[in-house]
């Protein structure tokens, strides 16, 4: 139990700016427990946004409240995937052959095409919590959004090939396998039989993580830490445009 505890304490420090004052060792066991609570995580940080739009959605201008929620969410990671969607949107951009894409993926200048790709996602992001919160759906939503897009994560990081035996990508990986998988899985799959109005999500992130997976590898022929944050950002997107459509027009 001790290594569960800190496996979970070292997915959080990883993912999260919030403050654990607790040393967590770095082993084998404590790496792989840390991998399966990746999306216990993410329903962490969901959580923490369903809290403050429920305790101060009658007190707050609705646009205040969008741009107050998304400010949070990205105080809360820390702009850590963010950094690789922009990283990601400068390789692809380029148009240059693979090897001069992972050069540019390494460079920590941003260019152009990261600076247009983290303003629409932002905008994108922006637009899609205002007619969330506009709505009429539940707003414990934002915890399986935020978990399923850290179940993708896991997942591409198992199945796909890394890029190179270096990197945060490789240090995460070298130590699981679908047994790990299996365990994410589970950590969202049995709160969402609770939560029957949101089961749309299993098949629309089944989906994502099929098109994302297949795209990476016919792009990049494997994947790096910055791909799997830019699945995390990706899938944040999707899962919000999923549940905006899903209760305006299908439920609707």
């Amino acid at each position: 139990m001790k290594q569960i505890g800190f496996g979970f304490i070292l997915a959080i420090q990883f993912l999260t700016r919030i403050p654990i004052p607790l040393q967590s060792p770095w082993n084998k066991t404590t790496s792989r427990w840390a991998i399966r609570s990746y999306p216990l995580v993410g329903a962490v940080l969901g959580s923490i946004l369903t809290a403050i739009a429920w305790s101060l959605e009658s007190y707050l201008p609705l646009a205040v409240m969008t741009f107050l929620i998304l400010s949070l969410w990205v105080w809360l990671t820390g702009g850590l995937h963010l950094d690789g969607w922009m990283d990601v949107a400068d390789s692809v951009g380029s148009n240059a052959p693979l090897e001069r894409k992972w050069e540019i993926m390494k460079d920590s200048h941003v260019g152009s095409f990261g600076v247009i790709a983290l303003l629409f996602l932002l905008a994108w992001k922006t637009l899609i919590i205002y007619f969330l919160l506009q709505s009429v759906i539940p707003l414990y939503s934002f915890i399986f959004i935020l978990a399923f897009s850290r179940l993708g994560a896991v997942v591409l990081m198992i199945n796909l090939p890394t890029a190179k035996q270096q990197g945060l990508a490789w240090e995460w990986k070298r130590n699981v396998n679908q047994k790990d998988c299996l365990y994410a899985v589970i950590s969202v799959l049995v709160p969402l039989c609770f939560f029957r109005d949101l089961l749309f999500l299993l098949p629309g992130y089944i989906l994502f993580i099929g098109i994302f997976g297949a795209w990476v590898k016919q792009l990049f022929k494997g994947s790096n830490g910055d791909l799997i944050g830019t699945a995390i950002e990706g899938g944040e997107l999707w899962g919000l445009a999923l549940t905006w459509i899903y209760f305006s027009f299908v439920m609707g």
